[in-house]
């Protein structure tokens, strides 16, 4: 009887460990408030063949009227809306785009069929920036973590869309969807046709016909649309098409909801511009492993006072993690890679399938416009990469809302976070399970030791 107890303990131990790690390596959190409506859409096709780079512009559809988006998930999937695997195609990223079309303008911009910034008849609305020469002008976006990188925004808070007082008159808004995505089947080198080496697409010059510079051996100028990487001879395969579909979760507007703003904060921004990507190098192994890692650091100032409600990295294979440090040197958010270790789709071995994301307690991490934030990416050295990206996607509110908008959100705040509080409770009951349960094992087995004229003995 006391080794079924003990044993019951240890696993009931264990399971608190387990379930504790487990829903927090992708920051689970599925309690929202009954009022978030959840909407799904897809883009237009587009058709891949093995090898082959597709890295167009698609105007989309958005939930109507003045909203406050809570959440945006996307991923590749094929006709019959099954989720493909990243060893099939690769994700690269997938960008969102806000928006302000002329409404004289409308119908020959929708027929253009590419929806770039150098149409007259559009005005970009984006984030709140910090490298507008980069990631800047994005509202939404991701890359192979997609599937599980959680995006939720908490009540009360969201990102506002929709509202008729910001659009100028003549205008309509309106979204597009930038998706890079690599067909990767039959590749001769699939690690390296992910980092866009160009000798695998045999490319000399960019997308635009100007010759590339001759240290420049991969990244995006080398995987643009219509490129094609090597593939192993005798491959053959035919033509797939394939969506990329995205659910957008969303609430109506209300007083008693407090907007966010969106800022990216990309390792490579040196002051006078941001890279978006950058390479890291091969490391001796002449020192201790822990001596491979590329660190690359950079800091930022936010525009105004804020409260920082949401952070994520993005990060590429090889990824060894990143963090973002407050004015006083304290680690504000670390977002750590989870790799997958199976064969399906969302599991995939060798891919980055998610990035923990960072949810403060609402209030705790103010961010004065006079703090320098630094921003830290860490990649394994182990062998040279190309073409990786280090951004930190953060959500922060005005510093102007007082405490009273989180005292309204009470109501509402209630289901968000319980997941996160059941993990703890789950580890605490879980260790204080097991070791009453030993200890209550222990003592049945003493007391029939006694019973049976033996002296216990506690080893």
């Amino acid at each position: 009887m006391a080794r079924r107890i003990t044993s019951f303990g240890v696993a009931f131990f264990f399971i608190g460990i387990v379930h504790g790690w487990g829903t927090s390596s992708f920051d689970s959190l599925t309690s929202e408030d009954l009022v978030t409506r959840k909407s799904v859409y897809r883009t237009p096709a587009f058709t891949l063949t093995p090898g082959e780079v597709s890295s167009k512009f698609y105007r989309v559809e958005f939930p109507k009227g003045h909203v406050g988006v809570r959440g945006f998930d996307a991923e590749v999937v094929d006709e019959a809306g099954n989720p493909v695997s990243l060893f099939e195609v690769y994700l690269h990223h997938w960008l969102t785009f806000n928006l302000y079309v002329k409404k004289t303008e409308k119908e020959a911009f929708l027929n253009e069929g590419y929806y770039g910034s150098n149409n007259p008849s559009t005005r970009f609305v984006g984030n709140s920036g910090l490298c507008r020469d980069g990631p800047g002008s994005t509202s939404w976006g991701l890359g192979s973590e997609t599937r599980h990188t959680n995006t939720t925004i908490p009540p009360p808070y969201a990102i506002e869309i929709g509202n008729s007082e910001n659009i100028p008159d003549g205008y309509e808004e309106m979204w597009e969807f930038n998706v890079h995505a690599i067909d990767t089947r039959g590749v001769a080198d699939r690690p390296g046709c992910t980092e866009c080496r160009c000798n695998l697409y045999g490319v000399v010059n960019d997308e635009r016909g100007k010759p590339l510079p001759k240290d420049y051996i991969g990244g995006l100028e080398c995987c643009y649309d219509g490129t094609k990487c090597r593939l192993k001879p005798g491959f053959e395969s035919t033509k797939r098409t394939l969506y990329m579909q995205y659910t957008i979760r969303w609430i109506e507007w209300s007083e008693n909801m407090v907007p966010v703003k969106k800022y990216v904060i990309d390792v490579t921004n040196t002051g006078s511009g941001c890279k978006i990507e950058y390479n890291t190098p091969t490391c001796s192994l002449s020192g201790f492993p822990t001596d491979c890692i590329d660190t690359r650091e950079t800091t930022a100032s936010l525009p105004e006072d804020s409260i920082l409600i949401y952070a994520a990295a993005h990060q590429h294979v090889g990824a060894r993690g990143a963090s973002l440090y407050g004015a006083n040197g304290k680690e504000i958010c670390r977002s750590m890679p989870a790799y997958g270790f199976g064969s399906e789709a969302g599991n995939e071995a060798g891919y980055v399938v998610g990035m923990g994301a960072c949810y403060p307690e609402p209030g705790s991490v103010k961010i004065s416009s006079k703090d320098v934030l630094r921003m830290q990416s860490n990649y394994s050295t182990f062998r040279g990469r190309t073409g990786v990206m280090g951004l930190f996607n953060i959500l922060v509110a005005s510093d102007t809302y007082s405490m009273i908008s989180f005292k309204k959100s009470d109501s509402v705040n209630l289901g968000y976070g319980i997941q996160e509080l059941l993990n703890d409770y789950f580890l605490i009951i879980g260790f204080v399970g097991g070791i009453a349960a030993f200890g209550l094992g222990r003592y049945y087995q003493f007391r029939k030791q006694q019973s049976e004229g033996y002296q216990a003995v506690f080893k």
